[in-house]
């Protein structure tokens, strides 16, 4: 018992994974946002590139 008990307290002391895992959280959020902004503006997005992948296209063709 006063081996987990020690264990237990020497986590509590420790602080090196707190960045670690303070880093992982903030990654998480950005990747949450981004897929979430890729979701809603995904198409409009596409639609765009295409867009202009055709200008582009039609400009080198009658160039």
């Amino acid at each position: 018992m006063a081996l987990i008990n020690r264990l237990i307290s020497s986590l509590y002391r420790e602080k090196d994974g707190q960045a670690l895992v303070e880093y992982a959280l903030i990654l998480a959020l950005v990747a949450v946002v981004v897929i979430v902004v890729l979701h809603f503006l995904g198409h409009s997005v596409s639609h765009t590139l295409n867009n202009v992948g055709t200008s582009i296209n039609n400009a080198t063709t009658t160039g």
